[in-house]
């Protein structure tokens, strides 16, 4: 993904949506006050940590789980793009097992672990919207 240069929404656009979107009772009846708060809470302040120390941008797949990985005969392809975006790496690895984090020397390790939070918050709002 490293090699694209495609034009789409910066990460912080995602959490932003998520951030609404948990924000707004109307779409989101069912949650609860104390986690609509923690979830808003959380979105704001690991999004800014991220953004703040995230590095070189690129475009990211946004779900590199395994389901979203298939291997071919020209090595592995990523298939769902519809939730590309453009961030620091440490925010597609929050998606991908830990053992893929660990073996990218140059990612934070803090950033390895913050964006996992964002990454099911987000993962479950966009079920939820």
């Amino acid at each position: 993904m490293s090699r694209l240069d495609v034009p789409t929404p910066h990460f912080t656009d995602r959490v932003e949506q998520a951030r609404l979107l948990v924000a707004n009772r109307d779409r989101t009846p069912a949650l609860p006050d104390a986690d609509r708060e923690l979830l808003g809470d959380t979105l704001r302040s690991l999004g800014r940590v991220v953004g703040e120390r995230g590095g070189a941008e690129q475009v990211l797949h946004r779900e590199p789980h395994p389901g979203n990985v298939l291997a071919t005969p020209h090595g592995l392809v990523f298939i769902d793009l519809e939730t590309c975006c453009r961030g620091p790496v440490a925010f597609d690895l929050a998606h991908a097992p830990e053992a893929v984090g660990e073996r990218i020397p140059a990612a934070d390790p803090l950033l390895r672990s913050e964006p996992r939070s964002i990454a099911t918050v987000l993962t479950s709002m966009a079920d939820r919207g």
